[in-house]
């Protein structure tokens, strides 16, 4: 936000622009989602200081601002013929017997036209008057503030904010109720007060312990930090009866003394009691309160209002989880890592029965590297030894064909593992994933990280598929593991290298010596001839089945393919596998919800910053006027 330019004039008009861009602001960060919780409090308040933003905004945009004057108090203090006093005439209908202030009243100068009103006070009954003292001047008499009409109440909560000036109006009975009392308290962090204590006649003696009500008052406006509090004492009816007398019609609606006479009272002395201070009130109404002092008061009040703002953005800015967040990520390092040793240790088992498949899978792998005699001789082998080998039989989930034929050659890895983890899941990892999200909030919570920015978020990934994520994971590490097993590096290297050589070529070589030999014999050069029998002819195939044999041997020793061999080699990357999974999914999330809440905490900060920007520029500016004591400190 850009400063408003220290030399425009008006003042006030000048700033009601600044409060338009500041409300904007603020109803944009409200309107959008938030990570970081507000309590219903908060936005209540935060959406209230909005509204008030956009009324200062409005009233602010003239040259000559309206200063609203509410009257205030509770029930029987003399409002209604307090404002009939201060107009000389009765306009506001006044009882003591029973409350009467219903509709507001809102007493302004003809010249105002009623638009130009604040929208609360336009649904209030307008009585216009051509008093020029009072041109800018707007006074609002209110509902009674302890009244048992909840609606009343509704009504006062809802002008209050309009308020410039409050006039609180008390008396000998009601000067410190608990309820009126709470209300100023409430109201004053934004309002300027100044105080009335009416039916002054009945105020003149000190009370049971020796004070009078004024002075019980005052010490208490002190006490509240009001060092020089504007109090006027005045006899309303007084003055009421005087306007009646003098225009030969008295107040009909007039206050009763509480003893059921007329309503038509008697004419009252010519002189006010001693110490009566309506007309400084009425001279305070139209000449102290000048121009100046309305553009004071109006500041003032925004200033206050901005002020409020600022506690409330302070309040709603999310906390810096950084440090939280590091802290928590290292935390749950040692639960995750427990987690996917478990996980592997349970997938484990859910392998188990798949052994001999797996042991087959492998075989038929290590056979690819082999060529000639001796890779038919495994691959005759293998189907010897896994003749009674069938997933189909083995796994209870797939359909089993009407024929069963022969074992197959080759496995479906993916439906081995899906299977393999879906048992997995159904006996405990479903189970462990709600746990293992509980422990990660414990942890959290040890650490300082609030709990509802991580619940969610944490239940959320508890709740992904992790059955066909672990059935992935096992078809990964398979295919890892297979491809070191068969394509091994360093002296492993060497050593199957050199095994493959020769079960490649000793086999062939062997056989072709054997029949070489037979041959040798059978066409003797020396001529001596030789009689061949029945063995000699199946020597060659019994040299080279030898061969085959003992090369097999020879590969089980240096090439083994059987599961008690692959499992450690397996569960070691499992676990790495797991641990990468679980760290990839969880540890992000402390870090990530920190990150939103720095964004949300530099849109405060933003917001923090305007507001002070135009509170500090409004404070420069301010005018001197003699406003002082219709504040506290």
């Amino acid at each position: 936000m850009t400063s408003p330019p220290t030399t425009a004039e008006p003042l006030l008009r000048t700033l009601a622009p600044a409060l338009r861009q500041l409300e904007r602001s603020l109803r944009g960060w409200l309107e959008a989602p938030h990570r970081y919780p507000r309590s219903t409090l908060l936005n209540a308040t935060l959406e209230g200081l909005a509204t008030d933003l956009r009324r200062q905004a409005e009233a602010l945009d003239v040259d000559r601002p309206l200063l609203v004057i509410m009257l205030m108090g509770g029930t029987g203090v003399g409002k209604s013929t307090l404002l009939n006093a201060l107009a000389g005439g009765r306009i506001a209908l006044a009882s003591f017997t029973r409350p009467t202030t219903r509709d507001p009243v809102v007493y302004y100068h003809e010249s105002v036209k009623p638009d130009r009103l604040d929208p609360a006070l336009q649904q209030c009954r307008l009585v216009p008057h051509d008093r020029p003292a009072l041109e800018q001047k707007i006074i609002v008499d209110t509902p009674d503030l302890d009244s048992n009409d909840l609606s009343n109440r509704v009504k006062l909560q809802r002008l209050l904010p309009v308020a410039d000036v409050v006039l609180y109006v008390g008396s000998q009975e009601k000067y410190h109720d608990k309820l009126g009392w709470e209300l100023f308290l409430q109201q004053r962090k934004r309002r300027a007060f100044a105080f009335v204590l009416n039916k002054w006649d009945r105020c003149l003696h000190a009370g049971a312990d020796g004070v009078r009500p004024d002075e019980d008052l005052l010490r208490d406006l002190r006490a509240e930090g009001f060092h020089d509090p504007l109090l006027f004492r005045t006899c309303a009816q007084f003055w009421v009866d005087q306007a009646g007398q003098g225009s030969g019609v008295r107040d009909q609606g007039s206050e009763q003394d509480g003893t059921g006479s007329s309503l038509t009272p008697e004419p009252g002395p010519l002189t006010p009691p001693e110490g009566e201070q309506f007309l400084d009130l009425v001279n305070w109404l139209e000449a102290g309160l000048t121009r100046l002092e309305i553009e004071a008061i109006k500041a003032r009040g925004v200033r206050q209002l901005l002020h409020q703002l600022q506690e409330a953005l302070s309040t709603a800015c999310p906390p810096d989880l950084t440090e939280v967040a590091a802290r928590t990520i290292a935390a749950w390092q040692r639960p995750l890592d427990e987690e996917a040793e478990s996980t592997a240790e349970v997938l484990l088992n859910t392998l188990e029965p798949y052994q001999r498949e797996i042991e087959h899978h492998f075989a038929l792998e290590g056979q690819r590297r082999f060529r000639g005699l001796m890779a038919g001789y495994l691959h005759l082998f293998t189907r010897v030894k896994y003749a009674g080998s069938t997933l189909r039989d083995r796994i209870p989930l797939l359909p089993r064909p009407r024929e069963s034929g022969p074992s197959p050659s080759t496995w479906n890895l993916a439906t081995i593992t899906r299977a393999c983890s879906e048992v997995a899941a159904n006996r405990h990892l479903d189970a462990r994933s709600k746990a293992l999200a509980n422990r990660l909030l414990v942890e959290a919570d040890e650490q300082g990280f609030p709990l509802d920015l991580l619940t969610g978020p944490v239940e959320n990934v508890a709740k992904m598929d992790w059955r066909q994520r672990h059935a992935q994971t096992l078809t990964e590490v398979l295919h890892q593991v297979e491809q070191q097993w068969s394509r091994p590096t360093g002296v492993r290297r060497f050593l199957h290298g050199l095994v493959i050589f020769l079960a490649d070529w000793l086999p062939p070589v062997a056989l072709l010596a054997a029949l070489a030999q037979l041959l040798w014999r059978y066409f003797d050069p020396l001529g001596k001839g030789y009689q061949v029998q029945t063995f000699d002819i199946l020597l060659p195939v019994i040299v080279l089945v030898i061969v085959l044999v003992m090369l097999q041997i020879l590969i089980a020793l240096l090439l083994p393919f059987r599961w008690p061999a692959i499992r450690g080699e397996f569960r070691r990357q499992l676990e790495r596998r797991l641990q990468a999974e679980f760290q990839s999914a969880y540890t992000p999330i402390p870090a990530e919800v920190a990150e939103v809440l720095r964004g949300e905490r530099r849109q405060v900060e933003q917001l923090l910053h305007e507001t002070k920007e135009v509170a500090t520029w409004l404070e420069r500016r301010e005018q001197a006027a003699s406003i002082a004591g219709l504040y506290g400190h």
